[in-house]
């Protein structure tokens, strides 16, 4: 594998991270910035254009407290200007009340990605996130301890602090 292999495949993996970030703190832009102009995204409950996609999650994720997305095993198989990536990784969502199953649930997923090569880098043309399973959490969810540092979907998340006052932001 030559350098240029392994940048490519770096970069193909922190748009998927990008876009468990922009996710987990409610980045609407960021989410819609991983995809190609006319990317299409297959998941649970939704299947349409990166914009509707957007849109969906715009009308969703509002409604809870909190998302959490892990991943682990990636691969990437390159073919030129494309890319197939299959990330593995669970996701936890919460909201109060504690006791609502469908909104308090934790999945594990697949990532199967289409990846093309753009001017602004490598973007997702076609996504399908692939539920492998999910179980309720029910029970099992304590509230956050306000002692140390909280969670903030916004400019006042710890890594927004940061990223401004790095100039990253």
């Amino acid at each position: 594998m030559n350098q240029t292999e392994n940048d490519d495949r770096r970069a193909i993996h922190e748009t998927v991270l990008r876009y468990c970030r922009a996710v987990d703190r409610l980045d609407l832009p960021g989410v819609r910035a991983v995809y190609t102009a006319d990317g299409t995204d297959h998941h649970t409950g939704f299947s349409g254009s990166a914009d509707d996609y957007v849109a969906w999650l715009a009308t969703g994720l509002p409604h809870l407290d909190g998302t959490m997305h892990l991943v682990g095993n990636h691969l990437c198989e390159l073919a030129g200007d494309q890319a197939v990536a299959e990330t593995y990784g669970t996701a936890a969502h919460w909201a109060t009340p504690y006791d609502d199953p469908r909104r308090n649930f934790t999945s594990g997923f697949r990532y199967v990605d289409h990846f093309v090569r753009t001017a602004a880098g490598w973007r997702i043309a076609e996504r399908f996130a692939v539920r492998e399973w999910a179980r309720s959490d029910v029970g099992r969810l304590l509230p956050p301890d306000p002692s140390g540092p909280r969670a903030h979907r916004g400019d006042d998340d710890p890594v927004a602090v940061l990223r401004r006052r790095l100039g990253l932001g």
